[in-house]
């Protein structure tokens, strides 16, 4: 897994890049990209897209797999994501969530700053243990239960 990864790092994290100028944010004015990998090396897109209720309005990294997953694929590689911010910004909590449900917990996820290209530092990379420690996820759902 590690070798499909170091082989699209580049390609996935401009592909995040362009994801982030489909960013619909009149609102907050904080465009976020995501790209996200599948094992078979395809690329997935998302952009956050904001909504005047707020509520409705649905973070990158869940509009890349919300597009993955409604188009059959499951098995996820890496996440690309960034933003307009100067340093690397993580997903919030309820896309680490959503990231979970479908990812293991060793999948790298690189985060970019703006200038990721100019800056030595400018990819942080993680996995999602990281950034979700003690995480609920399916397989929590198969464990024993007392009875009630």
């Amino acid at each position: 897994m590690a070798d499909i990864v170091a082989l699209n790092r580049d390609r996935l994290l401009q592909a995040a890049a362009e994801a982030k100028t489909f960013a619909y944010v009149p609102y907050s004015k904080f465009r976020v990209g995501a790209a996200l990998l599948t094992e078979d090396g395809e690329i997935i897109k998302g952009a956050n897209i904001e909504n005047a209720a707020y509520g409705p309005t649905i973070c990158a990294e869940r509009t890349a797999i919300v597009k993955a997953v409604s188009e059959g694929k499951l098995k996820f590689a890496a996440l690309a994501v960034t933003t307009d911010v100067a340093s690397p910004i993580a997903p919030c909590g309820a896309c680490r969530q959503v990231i979970r449900e479908f990812c293991s917990l060793d999948m790298p996820i690189l985060l970019a700053a703006s200038s990721y290209l100019e800056k030595e530092d400018g990819v942080q990379e993680s996995t999602l243990g990281q950034l979700l420690p003690f995480s609920f996820g399916p397989e929590d759902l198969e464990r024993d239960r007392a009875p009630f």
